[in-house]
């Protein structure tokens, strides 16, 4: 029986979720967080919710979140290094310091935020120590469960917010959608190419995690989570855009040449500029791979069916 659960990344997009998650389960929550504040308003007070503030890098804070914990809920992670925050120290230094902090208070039960994608030959640095963060609690003692998210969207997702602002021509490029496109050779011809994605419903990653914790078949599996509807990016976008309940420009969903997009972003990063420019080189080359999945292991296992872009989107629209 669950009683108590140690989450990090608590008052983050998804972890906001998990946490009201897990409370509605009647399980107790000890949530890491970097602000009070940030938590008090991404959180709420709930009789059963402890904020133990910190940075997950101290591991003091990591053995005060766990102690005395049933099992640990890991989902910080970054999708960009800046403000000092790099992807080693946030995918993997912290993966270490949560998990030994488990192994040390004997925390058994241990569910690890990872990513679709994630793999030692991956493009972005990003999927590489996501994947190296993957091997720590592989070769733990821990009973681990891996989730491994495509595209997440909710009305509090950065990206869901920031497609708003685009279609509304509020945030640059200001007069167009953009998405990063890639090119493919096949009988001595190049075609550009529109990525496709499967965006999982943040709601339900947040019940894939809670329905992990509560089975014992998931011990030792890894799960992509995607949503059940595949759409490629044009349509992404422009379902966001005409979703919004406001008048506006209909602005176009363009696509942007991904490996010229990322060359720059390479340079920019060299020259100490990178920060101006809205994405990094990873985000480039990954924005042009199709993220998709199979979810037939997490229906049986986990008895998720998640829903589709366009229906849970509908949901929220009308709050972006």
């Amino acid at each position: 029986m669950l009683e108590t659960a140690a989450v990090t990344g608590a008052s983050g997009f998804v972890g906001r979720y998990v946490v009201r998650a897990l409370l509605e389960r009647g399980v107790r929550v000890r949530a890491l967080v970097r602000s009070r504040a940030k938590a008090d308003d991404a959180l709420g007070r709930h009789e059963h919710l402890e904020l133990v503030v910190g940075d997950i890098l101290d591991r003091s804070r990591c053995d005060e979140l766990v102690r005395g914990a049933d099992a640990c809920v890991h989902l910080v992670g970054i999708i960009r290094e800046q403000g000092g925050q790099r992807f080693e120290q946030m995918h993997v230094e912290a993966t270490r310091n949560v998990v030994a902090a488990c192994e040390a208070a004997r925390v058994h039960r241990y569910v690890q935020m990872s990513a679709l994608g994630a793999s030692p030959l991956g493009r972005a640095e990003y999927q590489r120590t996501k994947f190296a963060g993957e091997q720590v609690v592989r070769n733990s003692s821990l009973a681990w469960t891996i989730m491994r998210p495509g595209l997440i969207h909710g009305v509090d997702g950065e990206f869901t917010r920031l497609a708003a602002r685009w279609a509304r021509g509020t945030a640059p490029p200001h007069f167009f959608m953009p998405y990063f496109a890639r090119v493919e050779h096949a009988g001595g011809r190049r075609r550009r190419v529109v990525p496709t994605v499967q965006p999982i419903y943040v709601e339900d990653v947040a019940r894939a995690i809670c329905s992990a914790l509560e089975r014992d078949e998931s011990v030792g599996e890894i799960y992509p989570l995607v949503g059940s509807e595949p759409v490629d990016w044009r349509e992404l976008l422009t379902g966001i855009r005409d979703s919004l309940h406001t008048r506006g420009p209909r602005l176009t969903a363009i696509g942007l040449p991904g490996e010229m997009a990322a060359m720059k972003a390479r340079m920019a990063g060299m020259m100490g500029v990178g920060g101006l420019l809205p994405f990094d080189e990873g985000m480039a080359l990954m924005g042009q791979e199709d993220s998709t999945a199979c979810m037939t292991k997490a229906r049986l296992q986990l008895g998720l069916n998640p829903g589709g872009f366009r229906q849970t989107l509908s949901t929220y629209a009308g709050s972006l």
